[in-house]
């Protein structure tokens, strides 16, 4: 586990995320976007999405424990929700446009920030997108951090 080299990723990631409204948008879509790919692994299999979030939160251990924690919770909670919904027809159409809307939204915010999306440089910034969503909503990073 690295703790420095997490902190450092999220906050290389947060150099392209100093827009208020850039900021706002991805602490609404990146979570979206984790939320619909999880709905789409469910529509799947159950054992599907449980296999996908154990990968994930392999990954984010690796990184850090607190860091698979919290990420344990967030999906825990996003696949209880989905869990909640199964009973929808047509559960996978519902996870793919929730999908492209968060995606759509995720490039209007880079269109206010002017700076392209981070995992465009590095794939795996499409994993430290919600830790940076968490550490905003701490108030580590971002708007909030310049307010306090």
């Amino acid at each position: 586990m690295d703790t420095a080299k997490l902190d450092g990723m999220i906050a290389h990631y947060a150099l392209s995320h100093k827009n208020p409204r850039n900021e706002m948008i991805h602490c609404v879509c990146v979570p979206a976007i984790v939320f619909a790919v999880l709905g789409l692994l469910y529509a799947l299999n159950l054992t599907v999405a449980l296999i996908g979030m154990a990968a994930a939160v392999v990954y984010y251990a690796r990184l850090g424990l607190q860091a698979a924690v919290e990420m344990a919770v967030v999906l825990l909670v996003m696949l209880a929700a989905w869990s909640l919904l199964s009973g929808l027809h047509h559960l996978a159409l519902v996870a793919l446009l929730i999908f492209v809307v968060a995606w759509i939204g995720q490039f209007i915010g880079h269109y206010y920030e002017g700076a392209k999306p981070s995992f465009l440089e590095d794939l795996q910034y499409l994993m430290i997108g919600p830790l940076f969503v968490i550490a905003v909503l701490k108030g580590k990073f971002g708007a909030t951090a310049v307010m306090r």
